[in-house]
């Protein structure tokens, strides 16, 4: 199975189609919130609109290279074997629950908690060292941004529970 790959052509299609997809979603967006120059400046979606349509033009780009180059060899050498792209999904689908569990404790407990496993799962090390540095580093964050720089950040329930 490890002789088996994704052609660089697939892996070029599914990445512009997937800024395809960010910049389609951020041109809506931008259209929502008005991307007009209004009487008193730009209008929240202005800048935002001019970046969506980037995404979709180097989207398009990277597509028409792809197409018009498919049958050549270097569109299909080897981008990755399916046990190198297995690894780095054991890294993204711990992140995309790190995103979502984010919007339900808050930033500095999802963060506690995603440090840990990871120093636990990949780093292999003790649950006491994984706890610790899980703890203190959110705990520094919360004082450089929520303190120091007055700048808020996600909190969830446990943050609340202390009057933040």
């Amino acid at each position: 199975m490890s002789n088996q790959h994704v052609q660089h052509r697939w892996a070029e299609v599914v990445v512009a189609l997937f800024f395809s997809l960010i910049g389609s979603a951020v041109i809506w967006d931008s259209l929502r919130v008005g991307m007009q120059w209004g009487d008193d400046g730009p209008q929240p979606g202005y800048f935002p609109f001019y970046i969506g349509v980037l995404l979709l033009l180097g989207a398009a780009k990277v597509l028409w290279g792809v197409i018009s180059h498919w049958d050549h060899d270097t569109m299909t050498d080897s981008f990755a074997t399916y046990e190198e792209l297995g690894l780095v999904m054991k890294m993204f689908w711990p992140t995309i629950v790190y995103v979502g569990t984010i919007f339900v404790l808050g930033l500095y407990v999802a963060s506690a908690l995603f440090i840990a496993f990871f120093m636990i799962w990949q780093g292999k090390y003790s649950g006491f060292k994984a706890t610790t540095v899980g703890i203190a580093v959110p705990l520094v964050l919360f004082a450089l941004f929520e303190i120091w720089f007055l700048l808020p950040l996600p909190k969830g329930p446990l943050e609340a529970l202390f009057g933040f």
